[in-house]
């Protein structure tokens, strides 16, 4: 029916340059949504189970996982360890896939990292060696599923 009105409303040239603005429409507006990026990079190495370096000396702040802190008044040393070198071994001088969110406080990027198409934040989440940071977990899709497994 309504197929029917806009051909008797509208010729068949000025129908096709509708559609094709809705489409360009729609699809700018997706696309200007999108703020994260996906780049290539190689990771130097990590300080912790949740700050990693890049050769370009940019400094990588895991979204949406908090691992145990090395120093501080909540540090656990051991566990902390033992998450560094669990990262270190996975990025250390390896080129990731990295979708940066946003820059935090400190100046660090945000943002997730990929190795050969596995998370490496939902990676450490599930092998012990991080926690799902609840304040910021809205950032990654994949939290709110592993949040009702690992709680």
């Amino acid at each position: 029916m309504f197929r029917k009105y806009l051909r008797r409303r509208f010729s068949k040239g000025t129908s096709l340059l509708v559609s094709f603005l809705l489409f360009s429409a729609v699809l700018l507006i997706y696309l200007l949504n999108t703020k994260a990026t996906l780049n290539m990079i190689k990771i130097k190495n990590c300080y912790d189970g949740d700050t990693c370096t890049t050769e370009s000396g940019e400094k990588i702040r895991l979204a949406c996982i908090d691992a145990p802190e090395i120093r501080g008044k909540n540090a656990d040393p051991l566990k902390a360890k033992a998450s560094r070198e669990f990262i270190n071994n996975l990025l250390s001088n390896k080129k990731v896939t990295i979708k940066r969110i946003d820059t935090d406080r400190y100046g660090r990027t945000v943002a997730e990292i990929f190795i050969e198409g596995t998370n490496i934040q939902k990676l450490m989440v599930k092998n012990g060696f991080a926690k799902i940071h609840r304040k910021y977990s809205f950032q990654c899709d994949w939290t709110y599923k592993m949040e009702k497994v690992f709680g």
